[in-house]
């Protein structure tokens, strides 16, 4: 499909995805020649690109340095966290009263999951971190709303990053995180709405704790 996409695309999505999902990019500046020789383009499309990352505040633009990554806030986490338990709990509802919750795709992503947390960690996380943001976007889009499904798709790169650093921060996290999601399926098998909305809620705060701790 890539192999469609313009070049900035192309150079958008790579850096979107593969670099700045990375917690080692924090506080970094990218070098765009690196970049454009990594993607296979020129140094124009990349340039265009990182304008757009700009734009959606996933990089700054500085002088003469060029593309620096900045660190997260707390406040910024908080809120990345606050946004996804309100997209996620809207989901779940809207789901529950279409009587097509995505159960059966979650357990298989979230089997995946459990697979990976006997892993070692380091060696596993990003693949943990992506079947994550697929359990929550399979729930996501289970809402049949487009618009939502792209807007929660915007904070892939934010969602990845942030839980990488959850990751490597605390003590056997992958194995909680199976837990945690194993309570928000069983809740929407149960048409539990109440339940399915703590579920999201503790999930969600947990992981914004060892953030702020981190």
């Amino acid at each position: 499909m890539h192999d469609q996409l313009s070049g900035r695309d192309r150079a958008y999505l790579y850096v979107r995805d593969q670099v700045l999902s990375s917690p080692a990019a924090t506080g970094t500046f990218l070098n765009e020649q690196d970049l454009a020789t990594a993607i296979g383009v020129s140094r124009t499309p990349v340039r265009e690109a990182l304008l757009l990352l700009q734009a959606e505040g996933l990089v700054e633009m500085v002088p003469k340095r060029g593309a620096h990554v900045p660190p997260m806030s707390g406040r910024q986490i908080a809120e990345l966290m606050s946004l996804r338990g309100v997209l996620e709990q809207h989901a779940a509802t809207t789901a529950l009263q279409s009587g097509a919750t995505p159960t059966a795709a979650m357990r298989i992503a979230l089997n995946e999951q459990q697979r990976l947390s006997d892993v070692n960690a380091t060696e596993s996380a990003k693949e943990f971190i992506d079947l994550d943001g697929k359990f929550h976007q399979i729930l996501i889009d289970s809402a049949g709303s487009e618009l939502l499904s792209r807007t929660y798709a915007g904070l892939r790169a934010r969602q990845l990053r942030v839980g990488l650093t959850a990751l490597f921060s605390d003590e056997d996290r992958q194995r909680s995180v199976c837990d945690e999601h194993e309570l928000i399926v069983s809740a929407l098998d149960a048409g539990d709405e109440k339940l399915v909305h703590k579920a999201i809620e503790d999930h969600l705060e947990v992981t914004l704790q060892i953030l702020l701790r981190a």
